[in-house]
């Protein structure tokens, strides 16, 4: 195997940080990971968890496996999957948060996917030992409000038009902010992820097909109306059980402009709005792989999110470094160091431009920590590689306060086209 070199590019985190970034009352910029596929599997990140079952969402794979022997796999795959050691290796790559997704199944004892809540124990104790806060993130909702495979069943939007899974989902919250609401490392709760707009979902609805066709048929975006009504329930019952200093964030639902009077004027303290930025998403839709295109397109957020940092802060909540630029580097004549520093150099300029873009936030989180079990073992293509933090700092590509833990991976394959 290759051992990569580790590279500290001179741009610490905190630089890309203006005036505007920092969390109220003067704490520093919130910089963190998300722990995304521990405790909501997500296929792509991990293929070898659906192995020996045809099932591309968490959901299906549920119906479809053994019992006792999915049990066994997913009780691994959470034992291994993130440690103690991924902690102190976070806070040793100079973070100082982490977004933990979690399911709503998880206060549920039922294999095969129940007891998550004893993983979510063990991140939050090792949180306060490496001195890292929290976010916990209800990432499913029962129903489906997306339609992605992160939200557990692909395909099915109907979460909130059925009262029960609403208060199944409020009901959950609840618990999370009985349990750890008092933990000192808990920076606060994020109460769903991306529920999806109407432009999101008629976009996807070809691509994404719910394998119930009662699912299919009855699908549709989350409005709007119902999404305040959500975030005002929420907030209301959250705050009986967290402390004023407790975080609720609240994600944009693909709809960030919408959102600037919304806590203002419903009284809400101490909230954040979370948007998810990425260019790769920005790219399927404009076709424009080139740093005039990013900066346009970076500039445009930057003064989205500078605005509406006067009002409410925000986190970007979600972001990599995957760009086709720097990905489809044209090799020419160079030899292979060369073409790794052209590549590097690459990466590196486009996350410059991000983080100058997200430094406007109260902070950021890189989707993801990690996408395979074992630092040893290389994803199968580079575009992996760009969604894996880790993998990120060892190659260069992410500016770092300190330098990683060393890595070894064998050869990239390139990019599928």
């Amino acid at each position: 195997m290759k051992r990569l070199s580790l590279q500290r590019l001179s741009l610490p985190w905190r630089t890309a940080t203006a005036d505007t970034g920092a969390e109220p009352g003067g704490l520093a910029p919130i910089r963190g990971v998300n722990l995304g596929n521990w405790l909501v599997l997500e296929k792509w990140m991990e293929p070898a968890l659906f192995e020996g079952y045809r099932a591309e969402d968490e959901d299906t794979l549920a119906t479809v496996a053994p019992k006792d022997q999915l049990a066994q796999r997913i009780r691994h795959h959470r034992d291994t999957y993130i440690t103690e050691r991924d902690f102190r290796e976070i806070a040793a790559c100079g973070m100082n948060l982490v977004r933990l997704p979690v399911p709503y199944t998880v206060f549920e004892s039922e294999p095969p996917l129940g007891g998550a809540w004893r993983y979510v124990d063990k991140a939050m104790a090792w949180a306060r030992t490496y001195h890292l806060r929290v976010l916990l993130d209800l990432h499913t909702a029962p129903g489906g409000q997306n339609g992605f495979d992160s939200s557990g069943l692909i395909g099915a939007v109907t979460w909130h038009k059925k009262p029960q899974n609403v208060e199944k989902a409020i009901t959950v919250l609840e618990g999370l902010a009985h349990r750890y609401g008092h933990d000192p490392a808990l920076f606060g709760i994020e109460v769903i992820n991306e529920p999806v707009s109407w432009p999101v979902f008629f976009s996807n609805r070809k691509k994404l097909v719910a394998r119930n066709p009662k699912d299919k048929r009855y699908s549709s975006y989350v409005p709007m109306s119902f999404l305040r009504q959500y975030y005002r329930a929420t907030y209301k019952r959250l705050r009986r059980y967290l402390p004023d200093d407790k975080a609720i964030v609240f994600h944009d639902g693909f709809r960030f402009g919408l959102w600037r009077d919304f806590f203002k004027r419903n009284q809400m303290t101490n909230v954040y709005v979370d948007a998810h930025v990425y260019l790769s998403a920005a790219e399927r839709i404009a076709r424009v792989h080139s740093p005039w295109a990013y900066r346009l397109f970076l500039h445009w957020q930057r003064r989205r999110i500078r605005s509406m940092q006067r009002v409410v802060p925000v986190l970007v909540g979600e972001w990599c470094v995957e760009n086709e630029w720097a990905k489809n580097l044209d090799p020419g004549e160079m030899d292979l160091d060369q073409f790794d520093d052209a590549q590097r150099r690459r990466f590196a300029h486009v996350t410059r431009m991000q983080l100058d873009c997200f430094g406007q936030a109260a902070g950021w989180m890189y989707w993801s920590w990690k996408l395979e079990p074992s630092p040893h073992t290389a994803p199968d293509a580079l575009w992996k590689e760009c969604w894996d933090f880790r993998r990120c700092l060892m190659h260069g590509w992410l500016p770092s306060l300190h330098r990683p833990p060393a890595v070894h991976a064998a050869p990239r394959t390139a990019s599928p086209s």
